[in-house]
Formats: structure tokens, C-alpha cells, sequence
């Protein structure tokens, strides 16, 4: 019996869109980030910075969590790249006039000045809310004199790293404050595995991080290289997945509170054994494979036929993920390999267009007489 669902479609739908839509709006920002290989002081200093964030977020887990060197371990690599990540694109655009950089600022300093306020209500009130409310409200005060700062600079287009640590920052408070030590009563109040952190913010900042790491590293990629890619990444889901460790992966990182998956209930509502919604998960993996899918089409064919791919990409998603749980029950698996389930949608695409584009390029390579002549028998 097919069991619909149109939340995680729609997700994968927005996300890849989003993607194709702001390809070329940056390419030529990153392609020149890509070029620039020679490391300066401000590289280095990051590095530092990233290494540090990685360090201290070991010692802290580890002090929570005592014992679990693995899951401490993975919890400070993945910030640290996620942190990277993001100080590395906010950097890349930051040469922005002053009042763009201003309302950059101001928005994140109200946004953490928000948060904080927010932290001194009852169902978010625990043993950590001084330093929650002082980290948050020390962030905001740090925005303003940024924004401040900037009348310092008219006129300036550089890159500038202060507007580039207030995204990384802003996403640490949250990371650190409401999942690796959060107590709060609204926890305690909540079933299941519905807290603060999971799966709204986790949701937030997975697709942020799923648009931006499909944009960064889109211009790596060329057409004839991302046949192999797709092929190559698809073979290996679908041996991890069937072994499982790739099952064990997503629940390790889910414990975790990583945003390597994205969490949707399933659409119509489907209520479990244990009287919480369904939830269906799909890692960042896949949609960067269906966003590198779908700009190399747009590379290759065009706008139409880009968008075009990322509705049967999503279709063909959304047909396999109706027919999951039969599928899972019939192989005795957790999981199904969402790489499958993208790449058949990606196909028909690519045959069609490259079908029509040898049809086109035949006929436009034709003399005027032939035309003609084809024109007279038609």
C-alpha cells in the first residue's frame, strides 16, 4: 500500500531550486574564491580560529558526555567544518557597500538579542541560562558596535572577516546552548525526540547548509566528470546502505544533533505506535547530489531543462519514498538509498536532452539548400 508524502519532496523541490536559481548569481564569486590558492594571514588565522572551535568543542562534549571519544570526536570535526564553511561563504560576499553591511549586522545583533531575551521565559529557563542569556546578548552587542563600526569605512567593497564570524557565531550559540547542554522544562515537557534544537532548528540550518555547500563546491564539477560522479556516489549509497552502516551513520549523527539530515513529518500525518508524528529524514549527501545533478544540467542544456530535472527528480523522489516501507520491509533494511530515487528522475533528462540538442545540432549544421529542401518535403 503506498504511503504518500509531500513534506520531504517539497523540501528536496525548494532546496535544489534554490540551488539552480543562485548558481549563477555566485558562480563567478566562488570560481575566483577557488582560484585564489595562496594562503594570506587572514587564512591562517581562520585555520587557527576553526582549529580552536574544534578543540574546545571536544573538551566541553567530553565533559558532558564522558567516555563517548568517538561521538566527541565526530561532534568537533563536523562543527568545525560547518563553521568553516559558513565563515568562508558569508566571507566571500562580504565586500558589500556600508549600509548593506550595516542591516547585515543589525539583523544578527537583534536576532541574538532576541534569542536571549526569549531564554529568560519559564519552558526555556535551566541551570545554564545566565551564561545562555550572556553569551547571546554579548553576540548582539558585538553586531551593533560592527554595525557601528562601519561608518568608519565608507565607501569600502572589501571582504571584511567581522561580518563573516557573526553567522558561525550566531549558529554555535544555537548549536552549544539549545543542543549539546540544554535543560530546559520544555524538554522535559516534550515526548519523543522533540526538543528546542530538533527538528526545527537542526531543519533551518541543514537546508542552509545543504544550498550553500551545493553553490561552493558546484564549480569543482563538470559535465563530463559528474556522469562518473553520479554513478560512482550511487553504487556506493546503495552498498552502504545495503551492509548498513549507513543506517548506523544516521543514527549516530542524529544522536548527535548534527544537521547532516533534515526531519520533516510525514504529509498527510501519520501517527506511530507511540503516539508521535512519523518523521521522514534525508541526508545533506543527497541534496547535494540532486543540486550538482541539476546545475550540470543547466550547464549543459539550459535553464528549462534544469528546472525540468529537478521537478522529475523530485517526482521520481517522491514515487520511491511513497512505496518505502514496502520496499525496506521486502530487502530487511532501515533505509533506501535516496541517491536511487534521484538519479532515475535525472536520467529520462539527460537522454531527452541530449537526444534533442543532437537533433537541433544536425539540422542547424544543414547548407541553405538543404533546409530548404528539408522545408519543401515537410
Amino acid at each position: 500500500m503506498p504511503n504518500l508524502d509531500v513534506a520531504m519532496p517539497l523540501a528536496l523541490l525548494f532546496i535544489v531550486t534554490a540551488a539552480v536559481f543562485l548558481n549563477k548569481r555566485t558562480e563567478k564569486k566562488f570560481q575566483d574564491s577557488v582560484e585564489e590558492n595562496e594562503f594570506k594571514t587572514k587564512d591562517i588565522l581562520m585555520v587557527i580560529a576553526v582549529l580552536v572551535i574544534g578543540i574546545l568543542t571536544f573538551i566541553t562534549s567530553s565533559v558532558i558526555h564522558p567516555g563517548r571519544w568517538f561521538e566527541n570526536a565526530v561532534l568537533s570535526f563536523f562543527l568545525g567544518t560547518y563553521t568553516m564553511l559558513l565563515f568562508s561563504v558569508t566571507y566571500i560576499f562580504s565586500g558589500i557597500r556600508v549600509k548593506r553591511a550595516q542591516l547585515f549586522s543589525i539583523c544578527f545583533g537583534f536576532a541574538s538579542l532576541l534569542t536571549g531575551a526569549i531564554c529568560f521565559l519559564e519552558p526555556l529557563r535551566d541551570s545554564a541560562t545566565a551564561f545562555r542569556v550572556g553569551a547571546f546578548f554579548g553576540l548582539s552587542v558585538l553586531c551593533f558596535v560592527i554595525a557601528f563600526y562601519e561608518h568608519r569605512k565608507p565607501g569600502s567593497k572589501k571582504a571584511k572577516w567581522y561580518l563573516a564570524i557573526q553567522p558561525p557565531a550566531l549558529f554555535l550559540l544555537f548549536f552549544v546552548f539549545f543542543n549539546l547542554y540544554f535543560e530546559g522544562t520544555l524538554n522535559a515537557q516534550l515526548t519523543g525526540a522533540y526538543t528546542v534544537w530538533f527538528p526545527g532548528l537542526l531543519n533551518v540550518f541543514g537546508a542552509t547548509f545543504a544550498i550553500m555547500i551545493i553553490l561552493y563546491l558546484s564549480p569543482l564539477f563538470s559535465w563530463k566528470f559528474v556522469g562518473i560522479f553520479a554513478f560512482m556516489l550511487t553504487l556506493i549509497d546503495i552498498i552502504l546502505v545495503f551492509s548498513g552502516p549507513m543506517g548506523a551513520a544516521a543514527e549516530t549523527f542524529t544522536g548527535l544533533g548534527l544537521p547532516v539530515l533534515i526531519y520533516l513529518p510525514n504529509v498527510p500525518l501519520i501517527t506511530t505506535d507511540a503516539g508521535a508524528f512519523l518523521l521522514r529524514g534525508l541526508g545533506l549527501g543527497d541534496f547535494f547530489f540532486a543540486g550538482i545533478l541539476a546545475i550540470q544540467i543547466f550547464n549543459k542544456f539550459g535553464k528549462k531543462y534544469a528546472y525540468v530535472s529537478v521537478v522529475s527528480m523530485v517526482l521520481s523522489f517522491g514515487i520511491w519514498e511513497a512505496f518505502l516501507p514496502d520496499i525496506t520491509t521486502f530487502f530487511n533494511i532501515n533505509g533506501f538509498p535516496a541517491t536511487v530515487c534521484i538519479i532515475t528522475g535525472w536520467i529520462p533528462i539527460v537522454v531527452i536532452g541530449t537526444l534533442l540538442h543532437k537533433k537541433l545540432k544536425k539540422t542547424s549544421s544543414l547548407t541553405p539548400l538543404q533546409t530548404e529542401h528539408v522545408i519543401e518535403v515537410l
